[in-house]
Order: structure tokens, then C-alpha cells, then sequence
């Protein structure tokens, strides 16, 4: 059964990136989501520039502790 997943982080692309990384490094796979891309992608503008990264809601206790 595919885990469901909760907002974790918000912030910039680096930010959202690195920390992206570092939980892939400890065995969590989160998503990031783009609003600001997705909208281009649409033909709108969005003035966030601004990253979401995903965790799955079982991992989240222990990405809190990686943090």
C-alpha cells in the first residue's frame, strides 16, 4: 500500500535541495513539489518562489530527529 505524505518543509530551492538530499542519504525518499514551476509549465505566473518537500507520514518522526 502506497504511503501517504505530509508537508514537511517549506523554503528555497537550495534549501528544500539539501535537505532533499540529507533524507535520501538516511533512507527517506520525500517529493518536492513546485508550485512556481507547475504554474509556468500552465502559462501562469506565480510570484512564490518557494519549494514544499514531502515526507512520507511514516518517516516523519524520524526526519524530525535528522533535523
Amino acid at each position: 500500500m502506497p504511503d501517504s505524505f505530509t508537508l514537511f518543509h517549506t523554503g528555497s530551492l537550495v534549501e528544500v535541495h539539501r535537505l532533499k538530499a540529507m533524507l535520501e542519504k538516511n533512507g527517506i525518499f520525500p517529493i518536492i513539489k513546485d508550485e512556481n514551476e507547475s504554474a509556468r509549465l500552465a502559462g501562469f505566473g506565480a510570484p512564490n518562489m518557494m519549494q514544499q518537500l514531502w515526507v512520507p507520514i511514516s518517516e516523519v518522526e524520524k526526519a524530525k530527529t535528522l533535523l
